[in-house]
């Protein structure tokens, strides 16, 4: 029945291919939210035990369908639609299912949007926002540096512990998606705002909480001495934001963005770039070829007397 093989799908997730948490719970909400279209709950709490042979792609097409109804965006519904083919998929592999009806449902087209970036020049002001007055803004200015110097995710940064620096070398071991290991380089810029954090504010953060529940390796903590969180990092952005007036529509990402951008359009290999920002695949980092042409189109049409 598909509540049975939905549980054994997650937990295959869970701990035979270690994904994330948050990538669980996308999966959860997504397979939860078609189980409850084919089978709404009754009153009394039951639904309808639906076997899995029985969805075809008739079923999952409805679905699309009533989603769109929904005014849902099309990158969720293609979202959702991804989760399920990977479900059947999974059914497949373990001979539940000969097809994967999934596959017989196109997904929606969806616009490719360029990453937004800052500018190099806006990207070195809005890191230098922070007031070195206060532990918060030695902290965040070396969260700010971090993200900028290295191109690593936030949930990479906030996961980082001590042992993960080589402070001579300036190297950081980071883990990515599906716990995939990389080294990346850092600046001195970096090093030297990671340090100040580490000497001057960091020990007072850590004063503030007990030492039962003190996280001794966490490298970034939050003003309660307990590591901080993507939520809280994505908050701190949105302070500075507010600072920079002209800045605009910039996430924690932005600067994930801004540092592929700026070394595509300095030189760097597109490949190199893959290996950087941990990408599984070459075509996920092309995107910031369309973000360079834009730049070099609008050069173009600003300097020569032909355009």
């Amino acid at each position: 029945m598909l509540e049975e093989y939905l549980k054994q799908f997650l937990e295959h997730l869970r701990y035979e291919r270690n994904v994330s948490q948050h990538t669980l719970r996308n999966y959860s909400s997504d397979l939860e939210q078609f189980h409850e279209h084919i089978a709404p709950p009754r009153a009394e709490g039951t639904r309808e035990q639906i076997p899995v042979k029985d969805i075809d792609h008739l079923t999952i097409r409805e679905w699309m369908a009533n989603l769109h109804g929904l005014n849902k965006k099309k990158t969720s519904i293609a979202r959702k639609l991804a989760s399920l083919r990977t479900f059947f998929q999974f059914l497949v592999r373990e001979g539940v299912l000969e097809n994967n009806p999934a596959k017989l449902v196109a997904t929606p087209r969806v616009e490719r949007k360029l990453p937004n970036h800052l500018s190099m020049e806006d990207a070195v002001r809005f890191i230098e926002t922070p007031d070195l007055e206060t532990d918060l803004g030695k902290r965040d200015r070396a969260i700010l540096e971090f993200l900028y110097a290295t191109g690593m995710r936030v949930g990479e940064l906030v996961n980082l512990n001590l042992k993960d620096i080589d402070f001579r070398e300036k190297l950081v071991r980071v883990t990515g998606k599906r716990k995939k290991q990389r080294i990346l380089p850092f600046g001195e810029p970096s090093l030297q705002a990671l340090m100040f954090y580490l000497n001057e504010a960091r020990p007072t953060f850590l004063n503030n909480c007990p030492p039962a529940t003190r996280d001794d390796q966490a490298v970034f903590l939050n003003y309660q001495g307990t590591r901080i969180t993507t939520r809280s990092v994505g908050r701190m952005v949105d302070k500075y934001i507010r600072e920079c007036a002209d800045i605009h529509d910039i996430s924690p990402h932005s600067l994930r963005h801004s540092f592929a951008t700026h070394l595509l359009d300095s030189g760097a290999d597109l490949r190199d770039i893959q290996e950087l920002l941990g990408h599984a695949r070459l075509s996920t980092t092309q995107i910031y070829t369309h973000v360079s042409m834009e730049k070099l189109i609008e050069v173009y049409d600003r300097a020569h007397p032909k355009a």
